[in-house]
């Protein structure tokens, strides 16, 4: 029982998070191995990518605080605390840092299953982490993408990293001040997209919240219920396996008394 219980623990929404920065990290992390990226493209993924780091060293103290031994928790823990040291150029082992990253991504899909298992358990919570994993997502490959779309073209006033990242996270808050705009067919169809997964998932978002206040405790009872359940199916085990023990004691032949010395 208490097995499952730190295993239920182990898998919260937050991991959710994770996994898709995790996943986000391999993928940008490809990118520059792959391509010659500009020096813009590549201040916008450094950029994001200290942003992750900090996620990342934050979940690794977390974890390492709640673990009950830290030296098994390090078997797999330096992977972590790897990944969340920022991809300075200057650092001479800088591929063993992707290289545990990728570790890291592979480390969280293990798990899916059980995340799976936990969104549908959690729906609330999993969505607020979903929504906020896949809006960070959508910003970062945003700016990347308007940044090559834009940058150089005439009339354009999107020419920098932080130009495009600002862009793309007005956009998809659907705030849109109108400083920076797309001047290309391609620029306003990425910004056509990034207002429609906006809408979506900031409607989403305001749905969550809608739903956490009228449902209340909801989610904490069907949970209680389940460890309620489950705590029924074990008791109910025990007292078979106590029922059984007494069956065994009664079908022992009585122990003769050794007889006593008069």
């Amino acid at each position: 029982m208490q097995t499952k219980l730190k295993t239920n623990n182990d898998v919260n929404p937050f991991q959710i998070f994770m996994l898709i920065l995790s996943l986000h990290v391999v993928v940008s992390s490809l990118l520059q191995l792959v391509f010659t990226l500009s020096s813009n493209v590549t201040e916008i993924l450094t950029s994001v990518d200290n942003i992750i780091c900090l996620f990342f060293f934050t979940d690794f103290i977390i974890r390492f605080y709640q673990a009950e031994s830290k030296l098994k928790f390090m078997k797999w823990g330096w992977i972590d605390l790897l990944s969340s040291i920022p991809m300075v150029e200057q650092l001479q082992f800088i591929r063993m840092i992707r290289i545990a990253r990728i570790l890291r991504a592979i480390q969280h899909i293990r798990s899916s299953k059980l995340v799976l298992k936990m969104i549908f358990e959690h729906r609330f919570k999993a969505t607020f982490s979903l929504v906020s994993a896949i809006s960070f997502v959508l910003v970062t490959f945003g700016a990347v993408g308007i940044l090559l779309l834009e940058q150089g073209q005439i009339g354009s006033n999107i020419n920098n990293g932080v130009d495009a990242l600002w862009w793309s996270f007005v956009t998809i808050t659907t705030v849109g001040y109108g400083d920076y705009y797309p001047v290309t067919t391609g620029g306003r169809i990425i910004a056509a997209l990034l207002m429609t997964a906006g809408v979506g998932l900031f409607g989403t978002f305001t749905g969550f919240i809608s739903s956490w206040f009228v449902d209340g405790g909801k989610e904490s009872k069907i949970e209680q219920t389940s460890n309620v359940n489950t705590l029924h199916t074990e008791v109910m085990a025990l007292k078979q396996d106590i029922a059984e023990l007494k069956m065994l004691l009664r079908q022992q032949p009585p122990t003769s008394e050794p007889k006593q010395d008069r």
